[in-house]
Formats: C-alpha cells, structure tokens, sequence
C-alpha cells in the first residue's frame, strides 16, 4: 500500500496547494530516530551548541521572507503575526544559546569528604547529562514558536538532545523549510543533519513516542490527544517523561471596585486578548466572572462594542472552524445562556467572534452547564455573573488545572485594600501564571517566565518557555569518590569549564 500524501492546504479556500512529503512508514521513523541518536554526540561541547543555536537563529532571519510567506499561505495568520513569530523564535534560540553558555543549568554540586558529618560523607559530584534523543510535536496556532525551532527543540538542543519533530499536519510545507533551515545550520558546526529530524502523519506520530530510543518528548495541543501519547509514553516498556501542553480555560476574575472605576478598559482589553490570533491562543480568557450589576453591566456593554466591531477571521484549518461552529452552537443552546455578540459561522471559511453570558451560580454545581468550564478553541469568552464572593469562590473550587489565572482589581484593591490578596491566594493553586490587571494573551520569553500549570494545562510541573525550559530534557548524574582525572571537566576542583557551581556549600559564580 502507498504511504499517503501530505499536502499544504491553503485555510482560507480549503484547497490544496502542494503536495509536500508522504507520510512516514514505522521503517522511516525508525531510520529518522536512529540518525538522530548517532548525532549525540555531536552536541556534547557547549560551545560547539550554543554557536549552532545561533547560527539557526540567523539562518531563520536570512530566510524571513520565504518563511513568512509559507507559514501565511498555510495558517492564514498573515504576515504582521508571523514575522513578530519568527522574531521570537529566533530570540528563545539565542537566549537558550546564553544558557548553554552560562552554564547554571548543569546544576555543578560538589562535596569533598566530610569524616564529622553523620553519617560520614564521602567525595561527591554532581551535574545533569542530557537525557537522549526528544521527540517533539508540533502546534498548530504557533508554527515557527512552537513547531520546528520551537521552544521545545530549541531548549531540547540546548540541553544536549538531538530532536525528532513529529510535523503538524496543518503546515507541513513549513515544517520541511524549517527543517531544512536547522539542518544547514548544524552542517556549519559539523553537526551531522539526523540531529534534527523530521516525520509526518498520524500513525509516525505513534511510532514515534514507542520508539525505544526516543528518551522523552514534548506536546503542545488538544487534551485528547496529549492524553493518548501520554499513555502511550507511560506504557512503554521503558516509561519516558512526557511534557504535554492540554489545554487551558485561563480563568480571569473582575472585582465589583474594579468595574465600577475601569469597566470600558478592562472591556476593550478583553475584547482584545479573548480575539487575539482569531481567539487561537492556548492561554485566551475563555471563562470571565464578572460583577451583576451596574458596574458589571458597563463591562459588558464594553466588550459588546469592542467584539462587536471585530471582523471575522480563518482559523488554522476547516475541522477547527467546524468544531468551532459545533461547540458554540452547542454551549448557546444551553437553557438562560445569552450571547449579546453571536460567535458561530461567518462565511464559509472563516468565523465571527462573539460572547456568552451566564449566571455564576450556574457554574457552581455540576450538570450540564460543566460545558462551559471546557476551552472552546477559537474567539469566545464565556462571562459569569456573579452575585456575591461566594459564587466566585464556589466557580473557582470547580475549575480545572489551567496555564494563566488573572483578576482585575481597583486601584485600592491593587494597594492591598481588600480581597485583592485572598483572590489570588485562590487563583494560585489553579494556575502556572497568576496576572494581575493585565491579560494573559502573550508569552514572554524570559528567565523568570513559566508557562504550564495544573492538569489538564500541562502533564508535569515544567514550563515550556524561558530558560528553565532545558531541565525538562536532563537528568542528575553522581559520581562518588572519582579520580580526578576520570572526572568529567565541569566536576573538577580547579573548575576549568569557569561554571556556577556550589562548591563544598557556598554558591561559586
């Protein structure tokens, strides 16, 4: 039987544009994984990485035109997004360079012997080793920040660990120039090509995660298919670590002080941040509880004119905006559910953006209002009106695990008046990312940022952005009582590697 074809597909008419590749047999993948387990050990000088994530980083902007016109002609999410993308992307691959070269992620603990310690303590060092081949599948809703180069190769190389990419279906003409991208640029270091590889399709994503020498990976998408390829990693005969991306509510609570002082503001910014990339973000407030009353009316009538004046957008591919369509028309269907600005179908390719509102207490006992505590990816909100701290605090207690949590506060509020502290007290356990008086829409790169959460938002405690990203592909190595000359260099004495280490309990920078 012929593999089958994977072709471009242009979102905005539906059709085919090219024909790309075919999709990868088990034979294929097992070749792909294998290359890229030979290139270890390609990667094991520093220097040698951090000088290949930037020569990718330029390599990318060199090829910024062709790059912005595929990724467009495949996601529709045009050339303005895309380029401000490709900019981010090639600035996380030389931040995670700078880390490689810092070198604090190694983690360099040492311990000379200590004879008065109970019990005796002996020569110990410790540092982190990079785990092995990663396999990474790719998002839809970010093909260059999260696909390809994105922050889970990125921060994968620069751990150490050749990649695997499991290309996504709705840009694979991307994918290919991508690929093709990283693999010249490792070439200019010497760096064998298999040390990132590249499949497509359904089933070489499944060979992928059983593959004995695939070491862990990284997911960003739809829970249920995050869910399947976790089992799939816990059911190996040798279980790998799984760093999955689900799926995210991204509850935002507004207080009654902060819609009567700011009520056209925090409408218009949350107009903005729930239509964002046509509502395609994994961090878009899909759930607001919001005031009843006159402050929370203001609100309302706010983001009703700033959603109302929003045009209808593509999504990334005809099953979104079918599932879109499907998932709206079913949650307005739900009985004293209003949508003051209908989401649903605008022609026939693209959809209109639009709002729901309920009353809190709906949300606060289980039944079949439990449809609107579940994202619906694309450009609606769900706005809960509540009576009463007691209802917001009630909604909360149901909430799943998500990736951002936000509340709105009043000025006051925001100088520790108030409940302003008890609120984010509760948003914190169901949160990676607490904001306040801003929304969550954006992810910054940067050493503090951390973006994960409870499940189902992601499968472990690890953040798939900023530099903290590589610890997700190491793991901790001890050697005991070792020779000096047997010692690898960044565990020695006299510290050659010039690495931040804790030497014998105080910290060495």
């Amino acid at each position: 039987m012929a593999a089958a074809p994977v072709w471009s597909v242009d979102p905005r008419t539906g059709k085919q544009r090219e024909q790309v590749a075919v999709e990868a047999t088990a034979q294929e993948v097992d070749t792909t994984v294998r290359a890229a387990h030979a290139a270890r050990a390609s990667l094991a000088d520093r220097t040698v990485r951090s000088a290949f994530l930037r020569t990718a980083a330029a390599k990318l902007e060199a090829a910024k035109d062709q790059l912005v016109e595929a990724a467009d002609a495949e996601t529709a999410l045009g050339p303005v997004r895309l380029t401000g993308e490709l900019a981010r992307t090639c600035y996380q691959l030389r931040s995670f360079a700078d880390t490689v070269d810092e070198g604090d992620f190694l983690g360099v603990v040492i311990n000379h012997p200590d004879g008065t310690a109970t019990p005796p303590i002996p020569d110990l060092r410790r540092y982190k080793v990079p785990l092995g081949v990663v396999a990474v599948y790719s998002a839809s809703n970010f093909p260059f920040a999260f696909s390809v180069a994105g922050g889970d190769s990125a921060s994968a190389l620069a751990a150490g660990n050749p990649v695997v990419v499991k290309a996504h279906p709705d840009h694979p003409a991307l994918s290919e120039l991508v690929a093709a991208v990283l693999r010249r640029a490792a070439a200019a270091h010497d760096i064998p090509e298999g040390v990132v590889g590249l499949v497509h399709g359904f089933e070489a994503g499944i060979e992928l995660i059983k593959h004995p020498l695939i070491s862990a990976a990284g997911f960003t998408g739809s829970i249920r298919g995050g869910r399947a390829l976790f089992d799939a990693a816990a059911a190996r005969p040798v279980p790998i670590p799984f760093h999955g991306e689900l799926g995210s509510l991204n509850p935002v609570v507004v207080t009654e002080a902060a819609a009567a002082e700011r009520a056209e503001a925090i409408g218009t910014g949350l107009a903005g941040s729930m239509t964002l990339g046509v509502g395609q973000f994994c961090v878009k407030p899909g759930l607001v509880l919001v005031p009843a009353g006159a402050a929370g009316d203001g609100l309302v009538k706010s983001l009703t004119d700033a959603v109302s004046d929003t045009d209808p957008g593509v999504l990334l591919d005809h099953r979104m905006r079918d599932n879109f369509v499907a998932g709206v028309a079913e949650r307005t269907q739900l009985p004293d559910v209003d949508s003051p600005v209908t989401p649903g179908a605008g022609s026939e390719h693209t959809v209109s953006a639009g709002f729901l509102t309920v009353a809190a207490g709906r949300l606060a006992q289980e039944g079949e209002y439990d449809l609107l505590l579940e994202e619906c990816f694309g450009p609606v909100t769900v706005v809960a009106r509540y009576e009463d701290d007691a209802e917001v605090r009630a909604v909360l207690s149901r909430l799943p695990g998500n990736l951002t949590a936000t509340v709105q506060l009043s000025a006051e509020e925001a100088a520790g008046e108030g409940r302003g502290a008890e609120i984010l007290a509760e948003l914190t356990p169901l949160a990676g990312r607490v904001l306040v008086n801003g929304w969550p829409t954006g992810v910054a790169v940067a050493a503090a940022q951390h973006h994960g959460g409870p499940y189902p938002a992601t499968t472990s405690t690890s953040t798939s952005v900023g530099g903290t990203a590589v610890e997700r592909w190491l793991r901790p190595v001890v050697y005991q009582t070792t020779p000096e000359a047997l010692l690898p260099p960044e565990l020695r004495d006299d510290n050659p590697l010039g690495l931040p280490r804790r030497f014998n309990g105080q910290l060495e920078r």
